[in-house]
């Protein structure tokens, strides 16, 4: 028998190394480098860059383009001209059959004693308006789905690059060894925005930053996650298998695609055991289920409480970046991987939407709060874009990259807080115009990263997440309000 056939009889190849770490290791030691240097395979920043506000991000993504004017930027002005053509000259658009202006259809009521303006698409977010930051002036390069969605994930149009939750787990490295550092949550009728999954890639970094999808709702978590033979008789492959792969590893000098390979190996092998536990909430108390909708007549409120709660859970068990996936609501022109996405019918589409994660959302932020997490938690609310203040057709939106709304709370934010603003039409950012770069700059701060100086060599160039760009939106900070 060959070593090439021994090792294919062998099946779970370097996998049997992975066992062999686990019985001599509790936690996996970590070199690093800094400033333009590449950290090694698996390796984390022996100590942040400055003090970190936060620990962990979840991430909640509105694929499809959230209209900030509907949303968290009122514009008077829309409903005085309402019908009547656009004062300024309209920019070229995703379809470029653009109608008059169009006032929101929904009402604005100010919130908490901060005062921020939520429309009534948003009641729940509204019992937590003073822990959130708005930040009204998002600016994009991206006037298309999947383009957007890299943009705001990685940095770049395009893909092959590593997604924000990559880059965390890779400077940052993981507070539990049996659950991967970046988990991206899907449920119901969810699936990964334009772009696919190569929006939650490692890309160059080593293979086990990449995002780890969980069903937040099916018996088995991630498919195939257990062995069909039983935790036995799998051992005892591995054990097999590993005298042929540590010969192998060893002959490679410990190549680091391979050191990858072996601690995704790794993970997968502890998550057998942890997966199932963190996914099982029947021990919730019956309120908390509550609290977040899980027992809602309404199974879009359900699924995504679900990924809210299990968002929670991750997060207390050490999990660094959590990413969480919105259902399509089948109204308007939103389709499954952009559900925010109305073209037309925009006030039924985007009512839909919002009543699937307002009370969710709401819940998890008071949740975190009420468990002493909210502090070290940093919950980031954004879409791709955001949507124009004039019609597609008679009642839709179309894309709009000039200014739009995101906000986030907790994790050395200052919650009570507007940043930025757009002309009195919505349209264009014109007060401290921010960017994807701004916002991942921000968010490394406040994990204790100075953006600048987490990087990769690949190419023959030191690459980061915010590329050559990015400024700290320092006004939104806690005790940092000075630019």
């Amino acid at each position: 028998m060959t070593r090439r056939q021994t090792l294919s009889l062998g099946t779970s190849g370097f996998a049997a190394v992975a066992l062999s770490g686990l019985m001599h290791n509790s936690v996996s030691g970590r070199d690093a480098k800094l400033d333009a240097e590449a950290l090694p395979a698996g390796a984390a920043l022996p100590a942040t860059h400055h003090g970190a506000r936060a620990k962990h991000v979840i991430f909640c993504y509105m694929s499809g383009g959230v209209s900030h004017v509907d949303s968290f930027d009122p514009k008077p002005k829309l409903a005085r001209l309402h019908g009547k053509p656009m004062p300024v000259a309209v920019q070229r658009t995703q379809f470029n059959r653009n109608g008059n202006v169009f006032a929101s259809p929904f009402e604005f009521t100010r919130h908490g004693e901060s005062g921020i303006p939520i429309s009534s698409m948003f009641p729940q977010l509204g019992t937590v308006a003073d822990e959130l930051a708005v930040v009204r002036s998002m600016t994009t390069t991206a006037n298309e789905h999947a383009q957007g969605n890299f943009v705001m994930h990685t940095g770049f149009p395009f893909m092959g690059f590593p997604a924000a939750g990559a880059w965390c787990a890779y400077g940052l490295g993981s507070e539990n060894e049996n659950l991967p550092s970046y988990v991206v949550l899907q449920s119901g009728n969810a699936i990964p925005p334009h772009g696919g999954v190569s929006l939650f890639s490692n890309g160059f970094l080593p293979a086990q930053h990449q995002g780890s999808i969980l069903q937040a709702d099916r018996a088995e978590a991630i498919r195939d996650l257990q062995s069909p033979d039983g935790p036995a008789i799998q051992s005892r492959r591995l054990e097999f298998a590993k005298l042929f792969d540590q010969q192998f590893l060893d002959a490679t000098g410990n190549d680091q695609q391979i050191a990858a390979a072996i601690k995704n190996y790794e993970t997968a092998f502890r998550m057998q055991t942890a997966v199932p536990e963190v996914c099982d909430l029947s021990g919730e108390t019956q309120e908390t289920q509550s609290l977040y909708g899980i027992d809602s007549s309404n199974p879009l409120v359900s699924a995504y409480a679900r990924q809210c709660l299990l968002a929670r859970r991750l997060v207390q068990r050490g999990v660094r970046f959590i990413e969480l996936s919105c259902l399509t609501a089948g109204i308007g022109a939103g389709g499954a991987a952009n559900p925010w996405d109305q073209h037309g019918d925009l006030e039924n589409g985007h009512r839909a939407m919002g009543e699937q994660v307002d009370q969710p959302i709401a819940a998890l932020v008071q949740d975190l709060k009420r468990c002493g997490l909210l502090d070290e938690t940093l919950i980031v609310w954004a879409g791709e874009f955001g949507r124009t203040p004039f019609s597609q057709g008679s009642n839709g939106r179309d894309h709009n990259p000039f200014g739009f709304s995101i906000w986030m709370a907790g994790g050395g934010v200052r919650g009570g807080t507007i940043h930025g603003a757009t002309d009195e039409l919505g349209y264009h950012a014109v007060e401290n115009p921010a960017n994807p770069y701004d916002l991942w700059a921000t968010v490394l701060h406040l994990m204790g990263i100075d953006h600048t100086r987490l990087t990769y060599r690949y190419s023959g160039r030191d690459m980061r997440l915010t590329d050559v760009h990015g400024n700290v939106m320092k006004p939104i900070l806690e005790s940092e309000s000075a630019a």
